[in-house]
Order: C-alpha cells, then structure tokens, then sequence
C-alpha cells in the first residue's frame, strides 16, 4: 500500500467518524473519534479470534504504520504550534514558576514514585519486570501530553490560571519525559552509562537549545511578517515556521517540541498583535484551528486503531487496571510535592492537586515513545499497561474532569 493509500484510507475513517460524532454521539471531537475506532478494533479483534473474517490483511495496515515516527515526524510540531498560539504569554507569565516545576521536578518525582509502584505491582502480579524497565515505563508516561489537554481542557471552562497551569505544562514537560526516557532507555540497552553530568548537559542543550532557537526563527518570522499584509502569505510563513523550527532543532539536536511552542508563542503573542492585520488574524487563526481539529481527529483515531498491534491484551489487563491506579498515584505524588513546596510564595485555590492530577491526561507522546523500546515480553507488557492507561486518560478522565471541575469550583451565579 502506498503512503498516498494509507494516508487517504485515515483521512476517510477520520472525516467518516467525525460525521457520525457529530450526528450520533455528541462527544468532543477527540474523544468520539477514539471511542469509534477503539470499539471498531475490537469488534474486528473479536471476530478475528471467532474465525468469522479474516483480520489479517487490516492486521497488517495498522502495524505497518511507524506510530512514533507519525506522531515525532509529523503531527506533533502542526499540534503543538497550533496550541502555543492560543497561549498568552502574559497568562503563562502569571504562573511560570509553577509551570517551570511542574514540567521539570513534577516530571521527574512522577517518573520514579511511577516506576517503583509498577515495579513492584508487577512483581507482586508474577511478572518478572526489570527495574529499569518500570523506570522506562515511568519516564514515558509521566509526561502529560499536550495534544490530549489542549483538545480537552479548553473546551470545559477551567479558570485561566488553572487552564493555563495545565496547558503550559503539558506543552514543556514532553522535552524532559523525553531527556529521562532516553537516557533510562540507553542504560536498559546497554548502549552507554551517562553520569550525571552528561545527562544536565544534554538536558541544558536540549532544553535551552531548543528555547534560543524557537525565539531566533520565531523572531525572524515576526520581521517579516510586519513588512507586509497578505494574508495568504503570512499564513504560509506560519507553516515553514512551524515546520522550519522543529526539522532543524531535530537537525542540531535540540527540543523539537520545545522549539515549535516557543515559535508558536512568539508568532500568537508579539506577531498577532503587532504585524497582523485583523484580516490575517481571522484567517490565521482559521487556518490553524482547522489544523488543530483535523490533526487531533486523525491523532486519536490511529490511537484507537493501535489496540490490533497489541498481541496480548487480554493477558496484561489486570496488570494494566494495576498501571492506572500506580499513574494516578504517581501523578498525585508529584503534584503534591512542588505545590506544597511552593505554597510558602504562591498562592494555589483550593482543589488545584486534584484538579491538576485528574486533568494531567496522557496521550500519543506516551504511546509513541513506547514504541522505541527494543522487541521483547517486556515491551509488550510495556506497550498493553501504557494503551490501556491512555485509554483510561482520555476516554475516562477527559469525559469526566468538567464535571469534577465544577464540583470543586461551582461556577458563579449570574447577576
């Protein structure tokens, strides 16, 4: 099957289910995309496994689309430049220590109290996982992930400060989760034994890196833009800046991830205000809304499309049920920490370590990084206990953090 085939058949499913969403379901888009594709694989699993069809041939197109390189290569910098612009600064300012916590010190606390939990419930559960392996699986699923919430926690009325806590998060934590992952992953494989200070040096260039190099290319862009008003070739730099920054800081071994938001915050605070006409702002914020909505539908589509590459499913749920409580603990943990910690000089309103623990969604970065790891029975454990857990965190914890919003913060009456 050609890449032209694969990605028009995606396309089809994808504009087909957001018709019956819409039409039958009345879910966010996201989320009824995954609960149709997820219900759809497993019908077609189960009738594989019955003998009635032949799920052979629909087995082979699934697993022979790389996932990671889909989301690292390709939908992840469209994603994430289409959420940063959404973003003001001026909002993130207001709680960018918490933000800078969060994502770095949160993530880290998530990845090991993570790690030992599932170490030791696997354990407990007959399954002989390395300790290194747990760690892997802590690493890869602490980041929340920022195509999840910023598809999500937009759309449930958060306070600014809360929506903005957890957009900015997610948006920076993924670089770190990816640092740690990495790093865990190189050790597990025997591929080096970084110290700690390789390991702050490649954290610093990546991190940092990938910040100069959002602003320089994010700058630059901002130049041009204010020299003319077309809207139709503004909304054009906006894609090579987009698609610019993330190839070339994944060219000089940078943060990608970081690069592209940084971009995005650039062009959606300073560009939108100061070198766009309101005619390109309409038609820029169209273009990329767009972008967002389509990208997202065919980003949790492939997730819930992902169940046929996992061979033993049935085998792993108890253990993947165990996965969930061990996240949720984790996340809980991490959050905590840094909040309480930072309650001496910031003030956080009642309910903010539930709020943010429920609301720390996981994704397709989880999934995809999953996917690096080397062929083996505990990559498949791996790979099952993380689906499993990103199904959890859309399909239950997305469905249902408005309602919990509310319960803890009740809207106010109307005047």
């Amino acid at each position: 099957m050609t890449l032209f085939q694969t990605v028009t058949i995606l396309i089809a499913l994808t504009a087909l289910g957001g018709y019956l969403n819409h039409r039958l379901l009345h879910l966010p888009p996201s989320i009824g995309l995954l609960a149709m594709a997820l219900v759809a694989s497993l019908i077609l699993v189960a009738l594989g496994e019955a003998g009635i069809v032949d799920v052979h041939r629909y087995a082979g197109f699934v697993p022979g689309i790389d996932f990671s390189d889909v989301v690292f290569h390709g939908l992840l910098a469209f994603l994430l430049f289409a959420g940063a612009l959404h973003v003001d600064l001026a909002d993130l300012y207001q709680v960018r220590w918490s933000v800078i916590v969060l994502s770095t010190l949160g993530t880290l606390i998530s990845t090991f109290v993570i790690g030992a939990l599932f170490w030791a419930v696997a354990h407990w559960l007959g399954y002989g996982l390395s300790f290194l392996y747990a760690l892997l699986f802590g690493a890869l699923i602490s980041p929340t992930d920022p195509i999840a919430v910023l598809g999500i926690i937009r759309k449930v009325g958060a306070p600014k400060a809360l929506q903005t806590r957890i957009t900015g998060e997610s948006l920076f934590n993924d670089g770190v989760g990816a640092v740690i992952f990495l790093t865990i992953l190189d050790i597990a494989t025997g591929a080096s034994t970084p110290d700690i200070a390789s390991v702050s040096c490649f954290f610093v260039q990546e991190t940092l890196g990938g910040i100069a190099l959002g602003w320089l290319l994010g700058w630059m862009v901002f130049r041009l833009l204010r020299q003319i008003d077309d809207y139709q070739v503004e909304v054009l730099l906006s894609i090579a800046l987009c698609m610019g920054s993330y190839a070339l800081a994944d060219e000089l071994h940078l943060s990608g991830p970081i690069a592209v938001v940084v971009a995005g915050l650039f062009i959606g605070n300073r560009g939108w205000t100061l070198a766009m006409s309101e005619q390109t702002r309409e038609y820029l914020g169209k273009f990329w809304e767009l972008v967002d909505e389509i990208l997202n539908g065919l980003l949790f589509l492939l997730i819930g499309l992902e169940i046929v590459a996992i061979r033993q499913a049935g085998t792993y749920f108890v253990v993947g049920l165990a996965g969930i409580a061990c996240v949720l603990l984790g996340r809980g943990i991490s959050v905590l920490i840094p909040v309480r910690a930072m309650g001496e000089w910031i003030s956080f309103p009642s309910g903010t370590v539930r709020l943010l623990t429920w609301g720390g969604l996981r994704g397709a970065i989880s999934i995809a990084l999953v996917f690096l790891l080397p062929p083996g029975p505990e990559r498949e454990l791996i790979l099952t206990v993380t689906y499993i857990v990103v199904i959890f965190s859309i399909l239950v914890q997305g469905l249902t953090f408005g309602p919990l919003l509310r319960r803890i913060i009740p809207p106010a009456p109307e005047q």
